[in-house]
């Protein structure tokens, strides 16, 4: 790794490659990724090395140990790109005006469901509120409320059940 980071010679990283893109490629195929993605991952890992060669600090890491670090955040990335939603198909031009009796089943649902908030209990309504309207994490609103967290969960979910039955 030395002779690659120094003086960038090319048997050096051959013989880097040759060890260590098999390895890589197997704990990527370990982690879950098949062996496509595994294949292209491994040969990315070790571009990354040739380029960032001059980043390798003997002192602070193994030759594996960072090879490998550069593989593991490889492998969040993928996961991250793969988890990401394709956009949808946008279409162009006004949406066509939706269905009068859709119009009028939404209207009703909406009250319904007005009605349905409405009757909760007001510790469970408030945090719905605050939860679903004010768009607040559950721990945010224990920080608000001083309610320890456990308690804003399950007053939660016993609020959602009733909505869901209410709803029914």
């Amino acid at each position: 790794m030395l002779r690659v980071r120094n003086s960038r010679d090319r048997a050096a990283f051959a013989s880097l490659f040759e060890h260590f893109a098999p390895r890589i490629k197997g704990f990527l195929i370990k982690s879950g990724a098949d062996a496509t993605t595994a294949e292209e991952c491994a040969q990315d890992v070790m571009t990354t090395l040739w380029r960032k060669a001059d980043q390798f600090d003997p002192t602070r890491a193994s030759v594996s140990t960072w090879i490998f670090t550069i593989a593991r955040n490889r492998r969040i990335d993928m996961l991250r790109r793969n988890r990401r939603p394709e956009p949808e198909e946008l279409t162009w031009g006004p949406e066509p005006e939706p269905e009068q009796s859709a119009v009028i089943e939404m209207q009703q649902e909406s009250a319904r469901l007005v009605e349905a908030i409405a009757a909760l209990p007001e510790n469970q309504r408030k945090l719905i509120e605050q939860a679903y309207f004010g768009e607040l994490t559950q721990a945010e609103i224990s920080k608000i409320t001083g309610l320890p967290l456990g308690t804003i969960k399950s007053r939660i979910r016993l609020a959602l059940d009733r909505l869901r039955h209410a709803m029914k």
